[in-house]
């Protein structure tokens, strides 16, 4: 029995050192790392995102500290990775390793290799195969948007300095305004140049409409005597008190009224936009004031700058032109015309191009110096790309049949294209300057005042204009005599290409102007004199218009 019981012991001593050296080799395995380990070798990672370190080898690190690192070097063109297991108590290549207890390998640029130098360090296995080159990126544009921030904050400060000081400066205004308004300080209203202001003190053009009473306060203003009536509007000549007194000696300042009754609300909210548009300034457009809302009378007023010239119909009837006054007159209202169907303004701003519709000789007004001003937009049409087909087709059948173009009066113009309505525009211009030449000395013989096919009855309707225009293609006579003179026969030229019956054959207005442009004043010899008079001044009249 004592042999077994020895050779029990022996056996039991052996299994007992087996589990000793078993769980020795397990605690070594679990403390030691498995890195990957390669000498340097070329590599095609770029330095940027991630990328692997291309090394097949995995090696046990010797030391139970170890950790794992991999170092991206390049040297001009050569890049090169190598992967090693490293006590980070100890230095590499001179440098401490600061960021071994992560889990992934994220590389971070050093300073001082003498080459671009890139080292990261790992506690997991064989982290160092997979290294990430974005790490410390959030680093950088913290302190990028930190730079930003500090640059931007002395133009926040001077940014609200001018604002708080253009704030103070409009508040200041607005109670200077406000003083003088109480204290009944004149306004200047003159016909070159006006300016309003507005709700809140600062100055504006003119052409910004109801801001000179900001729509609660009227205008002093008293009606004087009725020049004119149409379908929609009564036109008065009126006197503008300048100041709160209704003394005359405080002075006053003569405009126009257009009064539209309140069941005449589109066409004066239709013509009041147009006159709103800023771009629609020009010294060859009326010179627009205010609009305002008479609740009281139930009305509603235009206010404009008054012509004592009258209209253009008005002052062919009295006077004959030379040909220095056609030619005023005539290039004047091309670049009227010009003006309002570009899309551009004098200094090259883009703007809403806009067709007249109404143009006639009596919706022309004659300034001081001879030259026209388009007036009356009731039916005027701003020429927005926006605009549908059917919202053109809504636009109706409009304007003077007198004046109409043949394809308005056949209502088949081309609503799919906006130029359609300037052509129009161009073929009743074509009949006003007819109309300056039919009152022009330099033909000869001048007849009275007659308007374009004056043959028929005073306000001929559309089926009447269709016989003529359409059905027999006429157009007012062009007598030989008129092409005598070498200027009026160059206008004369333009007005026929203007009337073709082909709108797209047709001249624009700015081709019209230019060549008014390149005209010279071919009678030298004929002063501008003052025309015969036959009845008196300071009357104008506004003919009745058609909307069909």
């Amino acid at each position: 029995m004592e042999p077994l019981r020895v050779s029990l012991l022996c056996w039991g001593l052996v299994l007992f050192a087996g589990v000793l050296l078993r769980e020795a080799d397990a605690s070594i395995m679990k403390i030691r790392k498995l890195c990957k380990f390669c000498d340097v070798q070329p590599t095609n990672c770029n330095g940027k995102g991630s990328c692997s370190s291309g090394c097949e080898i995995t090696s046990i690190c010797t030391d139970d500290n170890d950790v794992c690192v991999s170092i991206w070097r390049k040297n001009d063109d050569n890049v090169t990775f190598d992967t090693v297991c490293h006590d980070p108590a100890k230095r590499l290549y001179g440098l401490v390793l600061e960021d071994y207890n992560n889990s992934k390998c994220e590389m971070k640029e050093r300073r001082g290799m003498g080459s671009l130098f890139f080292i990261c360090s790992c506690s997991e296995d064989e982290c160092n195969d997979h290294i990430f080159f974005n790490a410390g990126s959030s680093d950088v544009d913290s302190q990028v948007v930190l730079v930003i921030l500090v640059s931007l904050v002395p133009l926040l400060v001077i940014a609200v300095v001018v604002i708080a000081s253009f704030y103070c400066y409009r508040v200041y205004r607005q109670r200077q305004a406000h003083s003088r308004r109480k204290k009944g300080s004149p306004l200047d209203f003159s016909d070159a140049h006006a300016i309003i202001i507005d709700e809140d003190g600062s100055d504006s053009s003119s052409t910004h409409a109801n801001n000179l009473n900001h729509n609660t306060e009227l205008l002093p203003i008293e009606l004087d005597v009725l020049v004119g009536k149409g379908r929609f509007a009564e036109v008065y000549k009126a006197k503008l008190k300048q100041g709160s007194s209704v003394s005359e000696e405080q002075g006053f300042e003569t405009v126009a009224i257009k009064i539209f009754a309140y069941e005449e609300y589109a066409s004066w909210k239709n013509e009041k936009d147009i006159f709103s548009d800023a771009d629609l300034r020009h010294e060859n457009v009326l010179h627009f004031l205010t609009a305002e809302e008479r609740k009281a009378q139930r009305q509603y007023w235009l206010i404009t700058a008054y012509q004592p010239r009258g209209n253009l119909q008005e002052y062919l009837t009295r006077h004959v032109v030379s040909w220095p006054d056609l030619w005023t007159l005539g290039s004047s209202l091309a670049r009227s015309v010009a003006h309002l169907h570009s899309d551009r303004t004098a200094c090259g701003r883009y703007k809403v191009p806009i067709a007249h519709r109404d143009i006639k000789s009596s919706n022309i007004l004659v300034n001081s110096d001879l030259t026209c001003c388009l007036c009356d937009f009731g039916l005027a049409l701003r020429l927005d790309n926006t605009l549908s087909v059917d919202e053109l087709a809504n636009s109706g059948q409009v304007g003077t049949a007198r004046y109409m173009a043949p394809e308005v009066l056949e209502s088949r113009i081309n609503l799919e294209n906006i130029e359609s309505f300037k052509q129009a525009d161009v073929y009743s211009m074509a009949l006003v300057l007819w109309e300056l030449i039919s009152r022009c000395s330099a033909i000869g013989e001048v007849k009275e005042y007659e308007p374009p096919f004056g043959n028929l009855r005073e306000n001929p309707c559309v089926e009447s204009m269709k016989d003529s225009v359409l059905r027999d293609r006429g157009r007012p006579e062009i007598p030989n005599s008129w092409i005598n003179h070498t200027g009026v026969q160059m206008v004369c030229a333009s007005i026929q290409e203007c009337w073709d019956h082909d709108p797209e054959a047709r001249l624009t207005a700015q081709c019209v102007a230019e060549r008014f442009n390149d005209m010279e004043y071919l009678d030298k010899l004929s002063d501008r004199s003052d025309s015969e008079e036959k009845i008196p001044e300071e009357i104008c009249v506004v003919d009745e218009k058609q909307t069909l």
